[in-house]
């Protein structure tokens, strides 16, 4: 299917800040400041898991999901990356990218359901998806 026929689940578009778009996925950050914490979302219409994506695209979020990752732990500094296409919730192909400190409040646990969701800061998240535009070279 033609990457024209694909939109972003509505729960996705509420529960996250696009950064832009790379070959194959969109990229996004979840509205959530208790973790820095990017999905990647192949833009392919039906896609709910890897193996629906043909070889060329598996290989192709291989290489984003490097690339982000690469720039989510050097811009963060991050203990550990956790990453994640679980799609319980969502039926729609998303890769979750997270930057886990030590220090975090669900560490060690996965983050999911460990505390609400924390609104971000304006001015710290534009500088944070500013940053990350740099570092995956979306701008």
């Amino acid at each position: 299917m033609p990457a024209s026929d694909w939109s972003l689940h509505t729960q996705l578009q509420q529960d996250t800040i696009d950064i832009g778009d790379l070959p194959l996925c969109r990229v996004l950050v979840i509205k959530d400041a208790h973790y820095p914490w990017l999905l990647l979302v192949p833009r392919r219409a039906k896609a709910a898991e890897i193996i629906d994506l043909g070889e060329v695209e598996q290989a192709q979020l291989m290489t984003e999901i490097s690339r982000v990752g690469r720039a989510l732990k050097d811009v963060t500094n991050c203990d550990k990356l956790n990453i994640a296409a679980l799609g319980n919730m969502v039926p729609q192909l998303h890769i979750h990218v997270i930057a886990r400190r030590s220090s975090d409040v669900a560490w060690p646990r996965p983050v999911w359901g460990v505390m609400p969701p924390l609104a971000h800061d304006p001015e710290e998240v534009q500088s944070f998806i500013a940053e990350l535009r740099r570092k995956i070279w979306l701008g």
